[in-house]
């Protein structure tokens, strides 16, 4: 098990990089994001975007156009109506192919080789406005799932933003944002490349229609433990938080999140040693994990512990400025009420 001065060490290292991609790179991958539109069973409208991510392909979510009557996308006021479809219903990845489209695809990434509080942005639709819209935020954490991994960004996205490419600071796409948790506090999930890419290979269909759930809209008990822990976790619910996270290190005994949120549940019920034991096996893990970082600062401030406190602030500065702001207001909880 690594000792603080180990990973603080690694930490003032390894920093992340938090460059912010040049206008030009985002100006110039504008003209690869689309609005994609869908006509419902009921006469509705729906919007959601998409992305150019081969000859005539564009790649968005699958609930954008499950079940939909049409669909079409639009570019510089014009509008382009898909030939098939090649579909990944339970992974929400779908690929619309077209004729004479014309558009530059863009650089597909490796969502294998990221990192926690990488510097990400995404361009979409949220809303449904007339021109694309770029959110910049990091990677906050990451959730082996099937054969790949979903992150979790602090990028929001509303209504509109559905499918929208999530790209690395060198432009490279690395996942689509596809689904958020309930509430205002809520956390913002992108599904990986590794899925796009690998459904470029696959059959293609003509049909919309689907009996098939998203892996994140099935029931709860079906659900991914990352999805099942957020509202317990967020209410403040330590036992339900802790029985979650017995099955999810038991089926994962190598995950940093369950290990983190089986930490949060502990230090919160009062077993201040076994919390730090998790804390400390994430940190073996992944030792840039700032959610971890702060907890045991926390938890250091509150025993007194101001030399440790201290290493604390500098090991988030290294990794970002606005993390020892988030630690220092965790110091001070009243102060932010």
């Amino acid at each position: 098990m690594p000792s603080f001065l180990a990973f603080l060490v690694f930490v003032l290292f390894h920093g992340a990089s938090n460059a912010e991609p040049s206008s030009e790179l985002v100006y110039q991958l504008k003209a690869s994001v689309v609005k994609v539109h869908v006509a419902t069973r009921s006469g509705g409208h729906g919007v959601g975007t998409g992305v150019v991510v081969g000859k005539d392909l564009v790649a968005t979510n699958c609930h954008v156009l499950a079940n939909a009557v049409g669909t079409k996308i639009t570019k510089f006021g014009d509008s382009f109506t898909p030939d098939a479809l090649k579909a990944d219903w339970k992974h929400d990845v779908c690929i619309l192919r077209f004729q004479f489209l014309d558009m530059k695809p863009v650089k597909l990434g490796d969502s294998e080789a990221l990192k926690y509080e990488q510097a990400i942005f995404s361009i979409g639709f949220p809303g449904g406005p007339p021109r694309p819209q770029t959110t910049q935020g990091k990677i906050k954490a990451l959730y082996p799932l099937d054969d790949s991994q979903i992150l979790r960004t602090d990028a929001s996205f509303v209504m509109g933003a559905s499918g929208s490419p999530v790209f690395d600071n060198d432009g490279k796409l690395i996942a689509i944002s596809t689904f958020k948790s309930p509430g205002h506090d809520a956390y913002f999930y992108n599904v990986p490349v590794k899925w796009v890419k690998a459904l470029l290979s696959a059959p293609e269909t003509e049909s919309l229609k689907t009996d098939i759930s998203p892996f994140w809209d099935t029931p709860e008990e079906q659900r991914p433990f990352f999805m099942r822990v957020v509202l317990p976790y967020q209410n403040n619910r330590w036992l339900d938080v802790k029985k979650i996270c017995q099955e999810w290190v038991s089926n994962e005994p190598d995950s940093p999140e369950a290990l983190f949120y089986a930490g949060v549940a502990e230090e919160n019920l009062g077993d201040l040693s076994k919390a730090n034991q998790y804390f400390q096996q994430v940190l073996s893990l992944h030792p840039q994990h700032a959610a971890t970082l702060i907890e045991l600062g926390v938890m250091a401030n509150r025993a007194g512990k101001t030399d440790e406190v201290e290493k604390m602030h500098v090991a988030l500065k290294a990794i970002d400025d606005e993390l020892d702001d988030e630690f220092t207001a965790a110091l001070n909880p009243t102060k932010n009420q």
